[in-house]
């Protein structure tokens, strides 16, 4: 697996760099540590220059290449999450509630490696940004350094992210030219009825009978009301009501998540949901309101750019470790935003067998920063290319 020889060189001090940000996890905007850590480090690789405080504790960071270009963009997410970890690991979060239960401690580790590796060579022309971006995980950081101009700011043209992939050949590549992940929305549906005595429902009007008929319907949106072929899911994942075995309760919350690629699939969902909602409340004698939460848009890349990324991920992997057509899947990922305002290709890194995302047993395989900071680099190097002379 060719690695670049410099970088696998990094492999000891990314891992340090690596265990010490899993030790100190921090969560959404909230990344005071993590932010003057990151800022320490590309201030020792001598980047050129180092803008701090977007969207609260992100930074940008500018490498100057060899001679005039245009500015490729590289990301990286820096935040944790609320899980209480269960690794074991001797680098285990000090942290109680928090843990790197997603890979974003590696993702920035693959982005400092290549910081340094492309700050001592400089191999390329132009300039590249190196994005450390905060509040991946719920709270769109991307959209908030998006809507704070970095894309004009720093002039980037295009832009990149790379993410761990549990169970998945260690050091593979995957991709697509296309909508690679959904978009994610959330609903609320508040129902208002009028408790009683359990042993007498004829006096009641139950909103426990409602709720369950409520979920049952808004199954049939998959099932009778879509195409077959277009990618949906329309999950029920809490229902919230009463407290004792005799009482008909008040009152019953239903919520639950939508994942789309199609915008007409995703306006569709919302009227039928409205549809739905509004008559069988009218059926069982409640009230009931929906909220629909529209949220982070489908992860869609460009076609040129992921084919790009696909021949560089070969150069590192191998061709035979990089799938450049892979399925679409049901999850979402905030860099959407970043996609939607540059072309680009967000790739997944395969990291071996090990416990899933946002698993308290899952953890960042330390083998494949090399490679993931090999990728990055050489995805500058092929991109923009020194001038000879």
């Amino acid at each position: 697996m060719p690695v670049l020889n410099r970088i696998a060189g990094y492999a000891d001090e990314m891992t340090a760099w690596r265990r010490h940000l899993h030790q100190h996890p921090e969560l959404q905007f909230d990344l005071g540590e993590t932010a003057a850590f990151v800022a320490a480090r590309l201030r020792e690789f001598g980047v050129d220059e180092l803008h701090e405080g977007i969207a609260q504790t992100g930074m940008v960071a500018i490498i100057n290449g060899r001679g005039e270009g245009p500015t490729i963009g590289l990301r990286a997410d820096m935040d944790a999450l609320p899980i209480v970890e269960a690794t074991g690991a001797a680098y285990a979060s000090t942290v109680p509630g928090k843990m790197h239960a997603c890979g974003h401690d590696g993702h920035t580790t693959m982005l400092l490696g290549a910081a340094k590796y492309l700050a001592e060579t400089r191999n390329f022309s132009g300039r590249v940004a190196l994005i450390f971006q905060p509040a991946e995980e719920g709270g769109r950081g991307a959209k908030v350094m998006v809507d704070e101009g970095i894309m004009e700011r720093f002039d980037i043209g295009q832009v990149f992210a790379l993410h761990n992939s549990p169970n998945v050949a260690l050091g593979s590549f995957q991709t697509n030219g296309g909508a690679l992940m959904a978009a994610v929305d959330a609903f609320d549906i508040r129902i208002k009825g009028r408790g009683g005595h359990g042993a007498m429902p004829h006096e009641t009007a139950d909103p426990v009978i409602a709720a369950v008929g409520i979920v049952q319907a808004l199954q049939s949106i998959v099932s009778r009301n879509h195409k077959a072929t277009d990618d949906l899911v329309v999950s029920v994942t809490q229902i919230h009501t009463g407290s004792a075995h005799n009482v008909i309760p008040d009152d019953a919350w239903i919520n639950g998540t939508v994942r789309t690629f199609d915008p007409a699939v995703q306006a569709m969902v919302m009227r039928r949901m409205e549809e739905i909602v509004a008559g069988q409340a009218a059926s069982y004698g409640v009230e009931a309101v929906l909220d629909y939460q529209t949220g982070d848009p489908a992860t869609v890349n460009d076609p040129a750019c992921a084919s790009f990324a696909a021949g560089v991920a070969a150069e590192v992997a191998g061709l035979d470790m990089v799938d450049g057509e892979c399925p679409r899947e049901m999850g979402a990922e905030d860099f959407s935003y970043m996609l939607e305002a540059r072309p680009g290709a967000y790739v997944f890194i395969g990291q071996g067998p090990g416990a899933g995302l946002h698993h308290p047993a899952y953890d960042f395989n330390d083998e494949i920063a090399p490679i993931g900071a090999s990728f990055f680099a050489r995805l500058v190097e092929r991109a923009q290319p020194a001038a000879v002379g």
